[in-house]
């Protein structure tokens, strides 16, 4: 909190940078992109004060030429996206799993981009669509660059990578009204997830509580496919990757979302950049699953089918280390937007299964760069540059900014001594898998692909009450914005396969009943006319009953770091009940925002001035974490005067956030439609401010929820 009476205004990163940009702007002169330094940038040479524009103005013509030209084509998929720098530690080595340096040299400091996104919308669309959430991240390591890019979701939509561009054309808005943007409840969408029933598991994620989360501070990574590990000895491991947050794993309800999207579009690139810039900066830690080659066969699931996790319990999360984010971008476009991740991008110690879709991406990453970038020599961008050297015979090209030297571009040679020379598999040279093959070409799939419906339905039984609540209320938001009945019939058939009371509650409330059998309809959609049995999924297994690190409500976090709570005052609040919680909520690294009748500045009853961080009708309770009213009378009386900050309180019980009060700071309850005080262990009354930090840290009480949702919307 910031007060006249306090010794010395502290100076924010923000001033600072400010400050800086004003001192770098002082000291540098105008110039074109030759270097000439310009006099004039807000006229264009004409033949007298009102006369026509002269085609010899080179100025305005290089200033135009580059408006024109300074956009690209945005990603086809994760357009809209978000990114920051930082660094990765290994915690110990696992050299007998891996030669990699990053996994094996415990002094190292690896410098890591990462790029968080969305995957359905638009550059411009909402940061709280309900979607797969994008977890790119690119380590600069000594032997090369590795790309590790993955999602907020351990599994994808498909199998193999020939149905990817028919995943995404029935995502995206439909092509004849360009509507909807950002989003899946729509009829193509549901047209392919029923008729394609592998998707069935990362639907049901998407579904989730998964799909919206609170921060991408606080969401998990995966590197979805099964890799390979490779030590030194040539021994293979099969590996997945796992990021793991420090803060936890948290997202808001549907109602948050939709009101989030109107207040905040910007939500989750503001609260990255915020909480770097402040000092916050994320952390995640690295975790293996690493499973033997000789158990490849051993689980009722193919390791290679990207459609499938291993439940931890089966296979324990190994921790190897820590990444931190600690530098936002200087420039999103130079750097957010450049950045170009691939697949293919790995080094010795990693490598690659046949894993069918990861294997389409190998190709597809790179040729989208070159598409979007417009040159093959995108990796010379600063953003995509490797820290280690690079030296190879590859040459000229549209954009090259290198210079390369000598006279030769080709190998073998003697001329350039035989440089730049080969290097054996000790010096570092990668070296592939030597895996045996032994097939015929053959366009199919395994049968051992076939299980679509044991995975969702373990995802759905291991969920607690509340979150299978959601899923219900997503699957009948997006069905019921469906308008083709036979597709709504067909989805509540595939539901019904993963869980019939799941199905039935969803049909009631949309009106319709589970059907029985919808398989001709499918048969003739698909052309399966004569191989109707290929296209059958398996029966549903039950190789676990449930798998408890796949519920939220199971992973437990005692940290308040971050949060944003929000602290309703006016003119003559108390100023004792706000320093006693402030100076608690602070000590744990929560972020304390004054939000008042107004902007500007307002007085406590000490007669000390704040600073105002939001004025009421500027800002919404789902932009917070929690709520303090603190009291004294004349400010109690302001706030009861001003509707919104009833309904402030009202939106803060009802998304099941913990509320404090203090003093006369119960008069705002009694005035909410909050009918019960008593038995909430989320809602305190002259509370300490242990137990309102304890509440936050659980992030919401659920049990709170049937009560709330008798509060109006």
């Amino acid at each position: 909190m910031e007060s006249k009476k306090t010794s010395k205004k502290e100076i924010t990163s923000k001033d600072k940078q400010l400050q800086n940009y004003e001192v770098d702007y002082q000291k540098k002169p105008l110039t074109t992109r030759q270097g000439l330094k310009v006099n004039d940038t807000n006229n264009s040479l004409k033949s007298g004060e009102r006369g026509a524009t002269l085609l010899e103005d080179f100025l305005l013509r290089e200033k135009i030429h580059n408006f024109d030209h300074e956009r690209i084509p945005e990603r086809i998929v994760h357009a809209r996206g978000s990114g920051a720098h930082g660094y990765f530690e290994l915690y110990e080595s696992i050299e007998e799993y891996s030669k990699a340096g990053i996994f094996t040299d415990t002094s190292r400091k690896t410098p890591v981009f990462v790029r968080f996104s969305t995957v359905a919308g638009s550059k411009g669309s909402t940061d709280l669509a309900r979607d797969v959430r994008g977890f790119a991240v690119k380590f600069y390591t000594d032997e090369g660059t590795w790309d590790l890019v993955g999602n907020n979701m351990p599994i994808f939509f498909i199998q193999d990578a020939m149905k990817f561009p028919d995943l995404i054309h029935s995502v995206k808005p439909e092509p004849h009204q360009e509507i909807p943007q950002a989003a899946s409840a729509h009829d193509t969408f549901y047209d392919f997830v029923s008729l394609t029933p592998e998707t069935l598991h990362n639907h049901i994620w998407v579904m989730s509580d998964r799909a919206i989360p609170r921060s991408f501070r606080m969401m998990e990574g995966f590197g979805i496919h099964t890799f390979r590990l490779i030590n030194k000895e040539g021994k293979a491991h099969f590996v997945k990757f796992h990021w793991k947050p420090k803060l936890g794993v948290h997202s808001v309800t549907w109602d948050e979302a939709v009101k989030i999207s109107g207040a905040d579009s910007d939500f989750h690139r503001r609260d990255l950049w915020n909480a770097i810039e402040a000092g916050h900066f994320p952390e995640w830690e690295l975790g293996l699953q690493i499973v033997p080659e000789e158990d490849e066969h051993k689980y009722d699931f193919d390791l290679l089918d990207p459609t499938k996790l291993i439940p931890e319990e089966m296979v324990p999360v190994k921790i190897i280390g820590k990444m931190v984010l600690n530098r936002n971008p200087e420039n999103f476009f130079a750097e957010t937007e450049q950045v170009a991740f691939m697949p293919g991008s790995i080094v010795p110690g990693i490598d690659f299964t046949n894993d069918p879709l990861l294997q389409g991406r190998l190709f597809s990453y790179r040729d989208t760069q070159l598409s979007r970038l417009g040159s093959h020599n995108f990796h010379q961008i600063p953003i995509n540059r490797p820290v280690a050297e690079a030296q190879n015979n590859q040459r000229d090209g549209h954009m090259q900014t290198e210079i390369p030297k000598g006279r030769t571009a080709y190998f073998p040679n003697s001329i350039g001594g035989g440089c730049p020379y080969l290097s054996t598999v000790a010096e570092g040279g990668f070296e592939s898998y030597q895996e045996r093959i032994d097939a015929k070409k053959i366009r199919t799939r395994s049968e051992s692909f076939n299980d679509h419906f044991s995975q969702p339905a373990l995802f759905y039984r291991s969920l607690s009450d509340w979150e299978k609540e959601h899923i219900i209320n997503a699957y009948s938001f997006e069905l019921g914005k469906c308008e083709i009945k036979p597709i709504k019939e067909r989805m509540l058939y595939l539901i019904a396969q993963i869980d019939e009371n799941l199905a039935n509650k969803v049909a009631k409330n949309i009106g319709l009943k589970v059907p029985s059998s919808v398989q001709e309809p499918i048969n003739q959609a698909i052309g399966a006319d004569a191989n109707v049995e290929e296209q059958q999924p398996g029966e549903k297994k039950i190789y676990l009953e449930k798998s408890p690190k796949l519920s939220q409500a199971n992973m437990h976090f005692n940290t308040i770091e971050t949060r944003q709570i929000a602290i309703l005052v006016a003119n003559g609040f108390h100023m004792p009940d706000v320093m006693k919680m402030t100076d608690a909520l602070e000590k744990k690294g929560a972020v304390i925002k004054l939000v008042a009748p107004h902007g500007g500045t307002i007085i406590c009853d000490d007669n000390m001035e704040h600073k105002v961080d939001a004025a009421i009708m500027t800002t919404e309770s789902v932009l917070f974490d929690a709520v303090f009213i603190p009291g004294g009378k004349k400010s109690i009386d302001a706030l009861v005067s001003q509707s919104k900050f009833i309904k402030f309180v009202n939106e803060a019980y009802k998304h099941c956030k913990a509320i404090a009060v203090a003093n006369e700071g119960k008069e705002l309850l009694n005035k909410s439609e909050i009918q019960d005080f008593d038995n909430d262990e989320a809602l305190f009354i002259n509370g300490t401010p242990e137990d309102f930090i304890a509440a936050i840290a659980k992030h919401r009480n659920w049990n709170r929820r049937e009560k709330a949702e008798k509060i109006p919307a």
